[in-house]
């Protein structure tokens, strides 16, 4: 058997109190990251859900609608307002402008899209 601890009393005493001491330094770390651990799923179970469909909204008086996203778009700017799919569809139909990146007009199997006159190069 191998016996490297100190032979006397008064230093095995020393060492079991260092050691009850670090061990209840890392119990109460590990409570305080359970702690946390928990505090953040409560929070992520509070969230609302995505929506599944919102329209990015413009800049200026009334905000009008500028693009029609998918819920999750990575590309979307923080002024938006969440649709249903019904509105979704008849704001692209009524010539919104859809996403490149997240193409909710293919998510929602429109195929004629109206298209958007093109600014001459002449106007300024």
């Amino acid at each position: 058997m191998l016996d490297d601890l100190p032979p006397d009393l008064g230093r095995l005493l020393a060492l079991r109190v260092w050691h009850a001491m670090w061990l209840q330094r890392i119990d109460d770390k590990i409570a305080a990251l359970q702690k946390r651990e928990a505090e953040r799923e409560r929070v992520q179970r509070a969230r609302p859900a995505e929506p599944e469909w919102f329209v990015e909204l413009g800049i200026g008086d009334g905000r009008p609608p500028a693009e029609v996203h998918m819920g999750g778009c990575y590309a979307a700017a923080k002024r938006r307002h969440s649709v249903d799919r019904d509105e979704a569809r008849r704001l692209l139909a009524s010539g919104v402008r859809a996403c490149s990146h997240c193409q909710p007009d293919t998510a929602l199997d429109i195929l004629d899209l109206p298209t958007r006159p093109a600014l001459s190069a002449t106007a300024r």
